[in-house]
This record gives structure tokens, C-alpha cells and sequence, in this order.
């Protein structure tokens, strides 16, 4: 698991930069924008130290399908 910004900032490291993360190495989500489970799956993006953003997240109502 990567080091979270989380555990960075309690511990005061403000300079804290992120290693680069390939999406291949974490799922796309199809949660709608601003719905709970999408807002739980960014903290858990968060907690475990991920990007916050997918290229093939979900990003309208009407796209049925996400593409991998």
C-alpha cells in the first residue's frame, strides 16, 4: 500500500508528493458523480494512498458503461 496523503499530513509532512500510480494497478468505478458510494470509493482511493481519479471512472448520468 502506498503512503496516504492522510498519514502524511498527520504527520506533518507538508512536502509530501505521491508516487505515481498506474491505473492499472486499481479499479475504474461506474458510481454515479456525487452519490455516496462514489464518495466512498474517493476515500478509499484516499485512505489507500491512490489517485482520487480514474481515466475510466464514470463521469455522467447517461454513460451506461464504463471503458477500460
Amino acid at each position: 500500500m502506498n503512503r496516504s496523503i492522510l498519514k502524511a499530513i498527520k504527520e506533518g509532512d507538508w512536502a509530501f508528493e505521491p508516487d505515481a500510480v498506474s491505473e492499472d494497478s486499481f479499479e475504474s468505478t461506474s458510481a454515479l458523480p456525487g452519490t455516496d458510494e462514489k464518495v466512498d470509493e474517493l476515500a478509499r482511493r484516499a485512505r489507500n494512498g491512490l489517485p482520487l481519479w480514474h481515466s475510466a471512472d464514470r463521469r455522467t448520468f447517461d454513460q451506461s458503461e464504463i471503458s477500460k
